[in-house]
């Protein structure tokens, strides 16, 4: 995990599973912490995404004062378990 350059958010690489957990929760808390409007994040270089790393990002979303998150380049099964567990969450847009 490390912070976006020139943009508030954040960009992770590998996957997102029970091994990286705790670091996933430690940037989405720094993500919200920080979020101003629009926030970001870039997964690009991520392979896999769990459900509870999803319903992490989901409830960071969810939890924010206003705005939204966007998503970028997520692997597959990310916006189908958006789409499967929360339909319709407009404070997270999916970017492909």
């Amino acid at each position: 995990m490390s912070p976006l350059r020139g943009r508030a958010g954040i960009q992770a690489r590998g996957e997102i599973s029970v091994l990286t957990r705790t670091s996933w929760a430690q940037a989405l808390s720094e993500l919200a912490r920080r979020h101003a409007g629009v926030s970001y994040v870039e997964l690009s270089d991520v392979a896999f995404v769990d459900v509870a790393g999803v319903t992490a990002l989901a409830v960071t979303a969810m939890n924010l004062p206003d705005g939204r998150v966007v998503v970028e380049n997520p692997p597959p099964q990310l916006p189908r378990v958006l789409e499967m567990f929360w339909p319709g969450l407009d404070r997270i847009e999916v970017a492909l």
